[in-house]
């Protein structure tokens, strides 16, 4: 299955009563339960942390938790959905024994260095997608039991209530999350980009989650979001998320010197923001 199409700019309202389609209330219920399965093997991991070992550079680690918090949400979706392909961060695609359309999208474990040090911000991300996008997705933070959970027809929600995101208009005024690459020669080439950007915002927070700062994004706390070398299992559920609360979620193309990466934003300055960032 290709990745999901670019996205669109979905203004949306937490006022917005829509009904949603039965497929969707099945995909995101499994959604949850998945994250709580990888979660619960987290929680026992946590502050105890072996097995680490490094993967694409020496700062990016994997753990034993990430291996095994996945095996979880693996098992969980082979029993309640068989004939689904999975992509995972740590377990690569794997192909079903059937073929529903529905591909899932899981990272067990986003965050494992904040993970590793005991900085609080990590998270678990599931999402299910077809061949329009993401259908459902849940972003699930246990150290603080919040639930960050869309469907392509409902709402954004945060622990089962609607939430809207920032109508931020003057970039001046807007406080900016990001992230950077492990490897150190994309981190030189984004230095430049923070450093023309800084001036311009009213600041930039860096916390190491990318679906976390996605969720937090769409809750409005903070006004817009970007970063590069992010993958599908980091931003499929958080990226739903961030649309279905009234953001505008645009693709940064990857180039001969920046990976792929996103950019979100409220609608009155997505065009102004991804102009600086785009690099």
């Amino acid at each position: 299955m290709e990745r999901a199409a670019a996205y669109a700019c979905r203004v949306t309202s937490s006022a917005d009563s829509p009904a949603i389609p039965e497929i969707e209330t099945e995909l995101l219920q499994v959604a949850r339960d998945a994250a709580r399965a990888s979660a619960e093997v987290l929680l026992r991991y946590y502050g105890n942390a072996t097995g680490v070992r490094t993967k694409s550079t020496d700062t990016d680690l994997v753990s034993e938790a990430d291996v095994t918090a996945e095996r979880a949400i693996r098992e969980l979706l082979a029993e309640r959905r068989p004939d689904d392909a999975i992509l995972g961060e740590e377990g690569g695609e794997t192909t079903p024994a059937g073929e529903s359309g529905i591909r899932w999208i899981v990272d067990p474990l986003d965050g494992t260095v904040n993970f590793l040090y005991e900085y609080p911000q990590w998270c678990v991300s599931v999402a299910a997608e077809d061949r329009h996008g993401t259908v459902a997705g849940v972003v699930w933070d246990p150290l603080h039991e919040e639930e960050w959970a869309a469907t392509r027809s409902g709402a954004a929600t945060l622990n089962g209530a609607p939430i809207s995101a920032s109508t931020q208009a003057e970039l001046s005024q807007t406080l900016v999350a990001t992230g950077f690459a492990y490897d150190a020669g994309v981190r030189a080439r984004q230095a430049e980009i923070v450093a023309q950007l800084l001036p311009r915002v009213r600041d930039i927070r860096r916390g190491g989650s990318a679906a976390i700062d996605l969720c937090w994004t769409a809750a409005g706390r903070s006004d817009a979001y970007y970063e590069r070398s992010i993958n599908p299992w980091d931003y499929a559920a958080g990226a739903l998320v961030c649309e279905r609360a009234g953001l505008c979620v645009r693709e940064l193309p990857a180039d001969h010197e920046l990976p792929f990466g996103l950019v979100v934003a409220p609608p009155a300055q997505i065009d102004h923001l991804h102009a600086l960032v785009i690099g």
